[in-house]
């Protein structure tokens, strides 16, 4: 789960497994001061994220023009034009959702937390989560930049 945090966050797979050592790494060098364990999930998401900002603001370039192309990756299944275009129009319409229903539905979908779960991580019961969320996809289902994918 916090793998998938991290790829969220970074270009790449590797990218993304080195940031989640450097999280971990400095929750365990600040364990000593986390006074809640429970919440350790949310340590661990903010170091990744605090991490990453510093990693961003750090960043050099370090592409350079070259006279030769590198050899082409192999095309993953499917149309990759088609899968971007669905996956950019999912999230646009999930930007249209209020505040409180997008981050329901990403913590539902994206960051596979339960009912359960993603209610103590907000702080709600978990039927405001379980009908927040049933509206949430009604919306989804409506939006007509989603009409083709049904």
């Amino acid at each position: 789960m916090l793998l998938r945090t991290a790829r969220s966050l970074t270009a790449n797979p590797c990218d993304a497994e080195d940031l989640l050592q450097t999280a971990l790494t400095k929750t365990y060098v600040a364990w000593e001061r986390i006074e809640d364990h429970r919440a350790l999930d949310g340590y661990v998401r903010r170091a990744l994220v605090n991490t990453r900002t510093s990693q961003w603001r750090k960043r050099k370039v370090d592409e350079f023009a070259c006279d030769e192309l590198p050899e082409p990756a192999a095309p993953p299944a499917g149309d990759p034009a088609e899968q971007q275009a669905l996956h950019d129009a999912m999230w646009r319409a999930i930007a249209k959702l209020p505040a409180r229903q997008r981050a329901m539905v990403v913590l539902r979908y994206y960051e596979d937390l339960s009912e359960a779960q993603t209610a103590e991580v907000l702080g709600v019961s978990v039927g405001t989560v379980k009908s927040a969320v049933s509206r949430a996809l009604g919306k989804l289902r409506e939006d007509p930049e989603l009409g083709p994918v049904r």
